[in-house]
């Protein structure tokens, strides 16, 4: 039985390994005839995606590490292979010490504890499915979580700056070959990479790129740019899965209800006593 297990263990290792071989070949593209296509011969990437990882926690390689005491294992953060290329932010100095503050208050700082909109690229690798919706001119991608969407604007030639800055900003995409690439810039400087304080501000701008690897698989890449904060332009990358279960869908995570206490106690009559 040991043996067993442990032969299905290093076949399934195999497997992930090879799709991330393959997807990480330069000018990565859809596996011939092999991803389905939409009528206009643009791979269809309709369907709902998720991916598998602890970036969520750290977008960086990371140890196991403690939570708060009352929680216990279901608090501490597991050990996780990062999914930044090269595994290194390159913060200006003040940016990273202000990261370093943003962890050691990541308990009521961090946007999503307080039920914010998760922002961009973060939305894609919180531990919840994503839907794609692919139509002609937009391509619409919804989360679960605060009930997050994008609408990606594919029929924009010369797309104008987004009318007012947002947490998840404004996009727009076209098709390299059988990569969706979009364009992602207009947001507010408030949300976070991850649970580990990583940071970005309003000069954000983010090029995501989508590319087919199996039928059941995206390479997904975001560059990320923001000269108010990093010394250089940085890449994250890491494979999005298809959800096979039958009747699959994404779920509303109305999570304000959850947060209002963390919120608004400091409000309440008679709090300050």
């Amino acid at each position: 039985m040991k043996a067993s297990r442990y032969g299905a263990l290093r076949a399934s290792a195999a497997a992930l390994a090879l799709v991330c071989l393959v997807a990480g070949q330069a000018g990565a593209q859809a596996v011939d005839g092999a991803f389905p296509r939409a009528w206009d011969g643009h791979p269809d990437l309709n369907g709902i995606w998720q991916a598998i990882g602890t970036a969520h926690w750290d977008i960086q390689d990371h140890p196991a590490s403690a939570g708060p005491s009352e929680l216990g294992a279901i608090g501490a953060v597991p050990p996780g292979q990062g999914v930044v290329v090269g595994n290194e932010i390159p913060y200006q100095p003040w940016a990273l010490e202000q990261k370093q503050r943003n962890f050691e208050n990541r308990y009521t700082d961090d946007p999503e504890i307080r039920c914010y909109l998760p922002g961009v690229p973060r939305a894609t690798y919180l531990p919840y499915p994503l839907q794609i919706l692919q139509g002609t001119d937009k391509i619409m991608i919804v989360h679960g979580f605060a009930e997050a969407n994008r609408t990606i604007h594919m029929n924009v030639e010369n797309p104008e700056p987004a009318p007012i800055d947002s947490w998840m900003g404004r996009s727009h995409g076209h098709w390299e070959g059988d990569t969706l690439v979009v364009e992602a810039a207009g947001f507010n400087g408030l949300a976070w990479f991850d649970r580990a304080g990583n940071f970005a501000s309003d000069a954000l701008r983010v090029t995501e790129r989508y590319t087919p690897v199996t039928p059941d698989a995206l390479m997904y890449e975001a560059t990320i740019e923001d000269p108010n904060v990093f010394t250089r332009p940085w890449t994250m990358r890491m494979p999005l899965y298809r959800r096979l279960e039958d009747n699959v869908q994404v779920l509303e995570f109305k999570c304000v209800e959850f947060s209002e206490s963390l919120l608004y106690d400091h409000l309440r009559r008679g709090a300050a006593e």
